[in-house]
């Protein structure tokens, strides 16, 4: 929207960046079966703009799984209006903790065993 726009006319990097943590929040929520909240966000790549009216689509694949954090790389992608194949837009890597009801890191389960790496 154009609200989210900076004085060039392109959307602001930290609403993208925004969209890529909630996207990563749901991924690694899934993952740990558990709430998660973000720890870190490393090696991000703001490769190209986003313009107001492209279509963003935000894409995650797991790094790693470690006793109570998970790393994802996330890609943000978009379709431009009046084009065919979507475009790279940014990545990184952003690393959520497991936590539990009182807001503590808890060890993550998978398949009903505590993972021990």
């Amino acid at each position: 929207m154009p609200a989210d726009t900076n004085a060039n006319g392109d959307i602001f990097g930290g609403w993208l960046l925004s969209q890529m943590d909630v996207g990563g929040g749901v991924f690694a929520s899934k993952v740990a079966k558990s709430r998660t909240v973000t720890v870190a966000i490393e090696a991000m790549n703001f490769r190209k703009a986003v313009y107001v009216g492209d279509l963003v689509s935000v894409h995650a694949n797991l790094v790693r799984v470690g006793r109570t954090s998970i790393t994802v790389h996330l890609e943000a992608w978009v379709l431009r209006r009046r084009e065919q194949q979507s475009i790279l837009v940014t990545d990184g890597n952003f690393t959520y903790v497991s936590i539990d009801d009182q807001g503590r890191p808890q060890p993550i389960q998978r398949d009903g065993a505590t993972i021990s790496t």
